[in-house]
């Protein structure tokens, strides 16, 4: 049970005259991606907090980086990516293992349109590569019960297109090169990270019905200003300013309640998950000015049918980018989907221009970013990496020289059986340290304040996007005082097991 919530030490959102432009809320969020939406999820069903409310720019959830034309869709359990110290593949393993178990609370239907079960496995390509994968297995494989060693025969077993010349044909000869894998046979590998967030606000609003809680969903709304505000007793509320680009809605798309947008919204708390935009909001209230920001945009090329579960290959350890995989495509059925490329790319947004000046501004150019920039060139596998990326995006010359590249997963694959996915692909903002003068891989919180929190979370952001929203609800839970049902969490999304009676 939700134990009950001591008096809170800020104003009610109930309390007190409220203008018809002005609406009061406890925790305001900002994104509707699969980062933002899971924290709507959580807070809705694990505190007893009165008043939620999410605030999200685009007409429709997710439809930035958890896009599912947009990022790779991919569960990154640390099992077969190679760029994971054991340490990091344990800690996400554990935040992974959640969107499993989120999934094992919804219908069948809903769990199918989210989440997909297929084989997976990271491949070695030569005798370096092998005798490295093999000693991965061994540290591995203790902690990963399900890895399997796969021999160039098993490979062929399980993805006859990636261990034979002519995967058409199955008496088609082996390749030549040394070949071994780790393979998982079965598991949650796929997510349709867009289906998930939808998911998470239909659960939160399931987790509310009936009750006197209420949420707010306000899609199409752009955030303008987020003021902090002090009262006389020494409290903080935020002020958030909207400026809507259509009617709102007070639910999803096609709502018949839709109405419109409160212009201010004060909240007890707010948490800013909302990619690289995140950093863009956070700098223009003074915060997170020791980053800088780094844009890495990837782009994908359909095959035919090819691989029946994931493939990806080995890291590079100099490369601190994603190395090529190869996946069914889950929104396209009857297609290989290979990539990302990765490119330096002067924008927030992939497909929006108009993000190049906030790419800008978050870059803050300075001797410590160009320091930086010079230490990934001066590398000359990143600097070849980056340059060979470039040229990827050249239509005549893509398809020819990216071919190469996934040959070494379907060595048959032909120029003709590619094509570019117009359209696909997103950027992941990288962030620079600029004290530090380093690449940060991976996401970062920006506790601006007490009360506000802004998140920036590239891959493997959507991957961890539970076990992040457990960080921010547990501040919230201890700066509002509201009541937080930890068992009940722990049980359904951390698989922890009821104490005795």
């Amino acid at each position: 049970m939700v134990t009950p919530a001591p008096a809170a030490e800020l104003p009610s959102p109930s309390a007190g005259p409220v203008s018809a432009a002005e609406s009061q809320t406890d925790v305001l969020i900002v994104g509707g991606g699969v980062c933002g939406t899971a924290l709507l999820f959580e807070l809705s069903r694990y505190t007893d907090l009165g008043h939620l409310t999410l605030v999200e720019r685009y007409d429709q959830l997710a439809q930035v980086n958890s896009k599912a034309s947009s990022n790779s869709q991919t569960i990154h359990c640390g099992d077969i990516e190679t760029n994971y110290t054991l340490e990091k593949a344990l800690k996400v393993k554990r935040t992974a293992e959640m969107i499993e178990r989120y999934a094992a609370l919804l219908s069948e239907p809903e769990r199918n349109r989210c989440v997909f079960r297929t084989p997976k496995m990271v491949l070695a390509v030569g005798e370096p590569e092998c005798g490295a994968l093999r000693q991965r297995f061994e540290l591995f494989s203790p902690h990963f019960p399900a890895m399997e060693l796969l021999e160039k025969e098993q490979i062929a077993e399980w993805e006859p297109h990636v261990a034979r010349l002519d995967g058409e044909r199955p008496d088609s000869p082996l390749r030549q090169e040394a070949l071994v894998a780790i393979g998982i046979r079965r598991a949650a590998t796929a997510v349709d990270y867009e289906a998930l967030a939808e998911s998470f606000v239909a659960q939160a609003q399931a987790a509310l019905a009936g009750s006197e809680r209420q949420l707010d969903l306000w899609l199409g709304c752009r955030v303008e200003a987020i003021r902090p505000e002090t009262a006389a007793d020494g409290s903080t509320t935020f002020l958030v300013e909207l400026r809507a680009h259509r009617t709102g809605a007070a639910n999803l798309p096609g709502d018949p309640n839709a109405k419109a947008p409160p212009r201010r919204i004060r909240a007890r708390h707010v948490v800013v998950s909302a990619g690289a935009h995140s950093l863009l909001m956070a700098q223009q209230l003074g915060f997170g000015l020791e980053y800088s920001c780094l844009p890495v945009a990837g782009s994908f090329y359909f095959t035919p049918d090819l691989l029946r579960g994931k493939v990806y290959t080995v890291q590079n350890d100099k490369l601190p980018f994603a190395a090529i995989h190869g996946d069914p495509d889950v929104r396209s059925p009857g297609q290989t989907r290979f990539g990302p490329t990765a490119l330096l790319l002067p924008l927030l947004e992939r497909y929006r221009p108009a993000s190049f000046f906030e790419f800008l501004k978050v870059l803050r150019l300075d001797f410590s970013v160009l320091l930086v920039l010079w230490q990934l060139f001066r590398i000359a596998d990143i600097r070849n990496y980056i340059l060979k990326n470039l040229l990827f995006e050249v239509p005549w010359l893509r398809r020819r020289l990216f071919l190469a590249d996934a040959r070494k997963i379907v060595p048959g694959l032909q120029l003709a059986d590619l094509r570019f996915a117009e359209g696909f692909g997103g950027v992941r903002p990288q962030l620079i340290h600029k004290g530090e003068k380093r690449l940060i891989l991976g996401e970062a919180r920006i506790a601006a304040m007490a009360g506000l929190a802004f998140n920036v979370t590239p891959s493997p952001g959507g991957t961890c996007c539970l076990g992040n929203a457990v960080t921010d609800l547990e501040a919230i839970v201890e700066r509002l005082g509201c009541g937080f049902d930890r068992q009940r969490l722990e049980q359904e999304l951390y698989g922890a097991t009821s104490p005795a009676p």
